[in-house]
């Protein structure tokens, strides 16, 4: 375990097992459709990465980059988009892949701007949920880990982009951000 990590909250077998479990779940909903799946860059790059690997379909892929909360824990509100998508999503079933959903803002903007893109659904997948911090009336579609109100880092999940390559998702000691 990393130093500035206080506990794991997962390791990576059961990150591993439940990516497996969401491809699955996945695969069935899209199965014989259009499919283009959005990685957020760059916290679920390496969720996106193990989830598409799990998922045996043709499926396409684009990214975004979106902040809201530069290097602070806590949003801004304010969403920037970084990097748009590169193709077209109109006449296309879309999922969303993104690391963590908290608040809620980020997502639902996002939500808003890509339905305004005429695709025919539009889909949320995060690996983790934090329901106790929301503020925007939305839930993820699909969710690998519901978790209380804790800072957590590892498997793409970043402090000041650091923390990133930890292979299980972990809870940064308040000293390291405070």
């Amino acid at each position: 375990m990393h130093n500035d990590i206080e506990r794991i909250f997962f390791e990576k077998e059961d990150i591993a097992a439940k990516v497996h479990e969401l491809g699955k779940l996945i695969e069935l909903d899209y199965k014989d459709k259009d499919a283009v799946a959005i990685c957020i860059l760059k916290g679920a790059c390496v969720f996106f990465a193990d989830l598409m690997r799990a998922v045996h379909l043709p499926i396409a892929f684009d990214f975004m980059a979106i902040s809201s909360y530069g290097n602070s824990r806590k949003s801004s509100g304010v969403v920037q988009i970084i990097k748009d998508l590169d193709n077209n999503i109109e006449g296309k079933h879309v999922l969303i892949v993104e690391d963590i959903m908290d608040s809620g803002q980020t997502l639902a903007y996002l939500k808003e701007l890509l339905q305004s893109r005429n695709p025919l659904s539009l889909r949320v997948c995060c690996l983790l949920d934090k329901p106790s911090r929301r503020v925007a009336p939305i839930e993820p579609d699909y969710c690998g880990f519901t978790i209380p109100d804790e800072f957590v880092v590892g498997y793409g999940l970043d402090f000041a982009e650091r923390y990133r390559n930890l292979p299980y998702v972990g809870v940064l000691k308040p000293d390291v951000y405070a």
